[in-house]
């Protein structure tokens, strides 16, 4: 078995930045400070490691490629300026996602976390098991836990990969929804229009859970108001992903992008 090889001690921050820089562009996966800690025998703190990625990305300011941290740490990639160049040189298409899986993801990103039956209820349709796994495949969502009732059903929340893969660091970095477009390739995403219909109908369901008896009256309205290419309304038992998106065919929109596509590429 191979044993690590013993490494110099760090006597300056230029020589810290060098080893940082090596290692941040000889992976593919962001760095968290821990796994920068664990490559010197030495005892660094954070301060020192932070100081040294702060200096590392001025002195990458000015080119092609930034120094970024996201949710899972730090990372190179390459500016969003250079994206129409990369992306001729690239001959696979990035993986395409149906509405009702970005629907979902939407719905677990901004309300996470919730169970399958929240994210139907919310749509209005059912939610086919394999756009679930689609998610967890991905890495965008993943159990975090189970609700205290009958069944106990999965509770659903995003992940650090989602975050990184958005180039953000933390939830509280989420755009509000009607933005969310911004996030995915603008030849294809949802229009701002969907996505503000989907804003309309998380806030309905925030006032049903504050004022259950105002909601209650008001429930056919709303629900009337929600029919559009974004969401379905659910007429008694809920329709299934094939059966909405087929009713809805005048309104649905085309296929989004991946998510990750949108975001910069790693260098």
């Amino acid at each position: 078995m191979n044993m690590p090889m013993n490494t110099p001690t760090i006597n300056n921050l230029e020589e810290l930045k060098r080893i940082l820089e090596a290692a941040l562009l000889a992976t593919d996966a962001p760095l968290s400070l821990r796994e920068m800690k664990r490559m010197f025998e030495q005892e660094l703190s954070e301060d020192m490691l932070r100081r040294a990625l702060d200096e590392l990305r001025q002195d990458w300011a000015s080119k092609a490629a930034e120094l970024v941290q996201v949710a899972e740490g730090w990372r190179f990639q390459t500016r969003p300026e250079m994206q129409p160049y990369l992306a001729r040189m690239r001959n696979e298409k990035p993986p395409r996602y149906s509405r009702a899986v970005l629907e979902t993801l939407a719905i677990i990103a901004y309300r996470q976390p919730v169970t399958r039956g929240d994210v139907e209820d919310i749509r209005g349709v059912s939610v086919n098991a394999q756009i679930v796994k689609t998610l967890e495949e991905r890495g965008w969502i993943e159990t975090v836990g189970h609700r205290d009732v009958p069944g106990r059903p999965a509770l659903l929340a995003t992940t650090p990969r989602f975050l990184s893969d958005l180039g953000l660091r933390s939830l509280q970095e989420l755009p509000p929804l009607e933005e969310l477009g911004n996030l995915l390739a603008p030849d294809t995403a949802a229009t701002p229009e969907e996505l503000e219909e989907v804003r309309e109908e998380l806030a309905a369901e925030d006032v049903v859970e504050r004022e259950p008896e105002a909601a209650e009256t008001e429930s056919a309205p709303v629900q009337e108001a929600s029919e559009n290419a974004f969401t379905a309304e659910a007429q008694g038992t809920p329709m299934t992903d094939s059966e909405s998106e087929a009713a809805a065919a005048d309104g649905a929109v085309n296929d989004a992008q991946s998510l990750a596509a949108a975001a910069p590429t790693d260098s």
